[in-house]
Order: structure tokens, then C-alpha cells, then sequence
């Protein structure tokens, strides 16, 4: 779980620079597109095309496409039909998807790890909810789905890893899964870009440098590499504890009036819901001893 962490605190910072510098000042098409390249000459040079199953190189081209490409051009397009905090509120539901596709994979039912990720859920929502306008369902729809791909991308991936195994090292086949994302965010930009709102200074270029080298090639290199480590609960609630994270970087750093008190309660239920995931963990059946 040590990776879930490294990278939930990294994206953390990652999404303060977006809204303190990015938002509002560069198309965010452009922006997702800039990630996801860098990312990708991130990788490719290392990248893998020879002696690699075939399912193997387009299953990781899809966990791409739908965990970075599809999920971040649904997000964005949300904004324009949701206010932030109905954005922030609507995105807790990810955990519970996350246990419902790895259970749909495996052609099972855990109760243990869809209670856990209910309680990280209501956890956020402790954290995150802000009242919601009345114009919303449009929006909400969009942003499910963007939940869903999230989710089932980085169950996919941890899947393909089980069921493919391959002596080369992960991060020798990771060029893939950003291939799979160009192919999302580059028509996107095409279609949808502003070019009116491109980058025109260099913190703005900085910031997205480190969005695409550290919080995109790096950072989803290693979630994804972390969710295979783990099970689907600890997956399901670390995927909310990027929202105490968030919040405790805009009070310490950026000084932000967030509400103390739903903070508090709220990573308190999220803790809950990582013991709950452990206390009642299926254990494996022990042998019996010969007499």
C-alpha cells in the first residue's frame, strides 16, 4: 500500500497547482494533452514491442485510454455543467466501482470489500459536501462514467498484470498504457482545444512539465504498479483518500478556508474503512496438522 500512499500525497499537491495556476488560464484539453505526452516520451524510449503478448500490449492500451484519456476529457467537460464542489462530491463514488468491476472480473461477490469502500465514500462525502444546485443530473451522468473508467482502469491493468505474467520488468510495457491515452486526448484536443488559452508564460510551462513527467508518468506508473499489490478494498478506499489530501495541502500550503471540523471526521471514517478492509479480510484456510 506503501505506493498508494507516495502517490495520493503527490497528487494531492498536483491538484492544488491545477486550480491555484492552471484553471481558467490554460485549455484543459491542451493540458491533459501536454500530460499525457510527456508521459509518453517518459516511457517509450524503454518501451517494449518484441516478445510481448498481443492481448498483453492492447489490454494496457485500453486501461490507458480509459483511465487517463476517457476519464480526464469526461472530467473536464463536467465542469462546465457542475459547480467544484458538486465536481469533488461526485467523484467519491469511484471506490465502489472499483470493487464492483474487480468482483465482476473474478466472477464473485465480496461483501467485506464493498462495505469498505461505502464507508470510504461516506467518508468523503463527510469532507466534500457542499449543498447541490438544481442542474445537475446531466453532469452527474458524465461524471460516473468518468468514475467508471477511472475505476476500470486500474482494475483492468492489475488484472492484465495476473493474468499475463511476463519476465520483463512493468515499467518496460507502461509506454502502452500512455499510447492508449494519446489516442484519447489528441482528437479531444483537436475537437474541443481552445487555442486561445495555450500556456504563455513559464510557470505555466513549468507546472506542466511536473503534471507530466511526476503526477502523470510517474504517478500512474506507480498506482497502478500499487493496485497490484493490493486487494480491492485497499484499492477501492485509497481511492478516496486523495480528498483529505487535497484539503490538507490547500490549508498547510495555500491557506484555504476549509471547514476543519469535516475534515477531521471525514479521514477519520476513511481510516475506518482501511481497518474494516483488513479486520475482515477473507483468510486462507489452514491445512490441518497430522497427528
Amino acid at each position: 500500500m506503501g505506493l498508494l500512499v507516495i502517490v495520493t500525497v503527490l497528487w494531492a499537491f498536483s491538484f492544488s497547482l491545477i486550480g491555484e495556476f492552471l484553471s481558467g488560464n490554460v485549455d484543459s484539453d491542451f493540458a491533459v494533452l501536454t500530460r499525457v505526452t510527456l508521459a509518453a516520451l517518459m516511457f517509450l524510449p524503454f518501451t517494449l514491442w518484441r516478445g510481448i503478448p498481443r492481448p498483453l500490449i492492447m489490454g494496457i492500451m485500453l486501461c490507458g485510454a480509459l483511465q487517463f484519456g476517457v476519464t480526464y476529457a469526461l472530467m473536464y467537460r463536467s465542469f462546465s455543467m457542475l459547480t467544484v464542489p458538486e465536481v469533488l462530491l461526485f467523484t467519491i463514488f469511484t471506490p465502489l466501482y472499483v470493487t464492483l468491476i474487480d468482483d465482476a472480473l473474478n466472477r464473485r461477490f465480496s461483501p467485506r470489500a464493498l462495505i469498505a469502500a461505502a464507508i470510504a465514500t461516506l467518508g468523503a462525502a463527510v469532507i466534500r459536501y457542499d449543498g447541490l444546485s438544481q442542474d445537475y443530473l446531466t453532469g452527474f451522468i458524465i461524471l460516473q462514467v468518468a468514475n467508471i473508467t477511472f475505476a476500470a482502469g486500474q482494475v483492468g491493468y492489475k488484472h492484465l498484470m495476473q493474468r499475463w505474467p511476463v519476465e520483463i520488468p512493468p515499467w518496460r510495457t507502461f509506454g502502452h498504457f500512455f499510447i492508449g491515452a494519446l489516442v484519447i486526448a489528441l482528437p479531444s484536443f483537436l475537437i474541443f482545444g481552445n487555442t486561445q488559452l495555450l500556456p504563455d508564460n513559464a510557470l505555466h510551462w513549468g507546472i506542466l512539465a511536473w503534471l507530466g513527467v511526476v503526477a502523470s508518468g510517474a504517478g500512474l506508473y506507480l498506482w497502478n504498479r500499487g493496485a497490484c499489490d493490493v486487494d480491492a478494498g485497499t484499492l477501492a478506499v485509497m481511492n478516496n483518500a486523495l480528498v483529505p489530501a487535497g484539503l490538507v495541502v490547500n490549508l498547510a500550503i495555500w491557506g484555504h478556508d476549509e471547514p476543519v471540523l469535516p475534515l477531521l471526521i471525514g479521514g477519520s471514517i476513511i481510516a475506518l474503512s482501511l481497518w474494516v478492509n483488513s479486520r475482515f479480510k477473507r483468510r486462507p484456510l489452514s491445512r490441518p496438522q497430522i497427528q
